[in-house]
């Protein structure tokens, strides 16, 4: 596909310097604690969706439907995302710049812009925010703080997070209400051998 070639170091490389400075000179163990968390954070929406489904088993049938939905949003925000990626083709503003990250710095052809974890833990924070707000208060705060490690670490500018949770929380926004739709489906899985996977009885 033919991209843009977007180049965004112009935009916010200069803060992007400076928080990559200032990760370089914090405790290695706290880089460490952050490494884990942006590389494996997206474990923790797992299972947030997996408690949203559980709870969900005791609500009416839209809220189940709604909390089934949720994965299937998320899938859908990583693949809009992802074909922006493909489309503006910005490099990783660690190659760009040259900087020394804490993270090994991503390969060419890897486009930097928006980014696609940014996207896909705001959509996972929407998507459950609707779904079940109690989740939701747990997922908006983490989202936040993983898209903040994808700079840390050096695998993205500001800015491409600031759009990859924009990407993500519109098609969450845009996408789950639809799903209640499905609950006369859910009623009807009610009444079959399968009730116990959508209801508590």
């Amino acid at each position: 596909m033919t991209h843009l070639a977007f180049g965004g170091a112009s935009i916010d490389g200069g803060l992007y310097t400076r928080i990559t400075w200032l990760a370089r000179h914090t405790p290695h163990d706290l880089n460490t604690l952050i490494t884990y968390g942006t590389d494996y954070g997206l474990a923790l929406f797992a299972v947030l969706m997996l408690i949203g489904w559980w709870r969900a088993r005791t609500r009416d049938a839209g809220a189940m439907a709604t909390a089934l939905a949720t994965p299937v949003v998320v899938v859908t925000a990583f693949l809009v995302n992802d074909l922006a990626k493909t489309f503006f083709g910005e490099p990783r503003p660690c190659r760009t710049l040259h900087a020394v990250t804490i993270e090994v710095c991503p390969g060419p052809g890897d486009w930097s812009f928006p980014s696609n974890h940014s996207a896909l833990v705001a959509a996972a924070a929407v998507a459950l925010l609707l779904c079940d707000r109690q989740l939701g208060r747990i997922a908006v705060p983490a989202a936040l703080l993983m898209a903040a490690s994808r700079v840390w670490v050096g695998a993205h500018y500001p800015h491409d997070v600031a759009a990859g949770l924009i990407v993500g929380a519109l098609v969450a926004r845009g996408l789950t209400p639809l799903a209640r739709r499905a609950a006369p489906a859910v009623d009807r899985i009610r009444a079959t051998r399968l009730r116990p996977l959508v209801a508590a009885r």
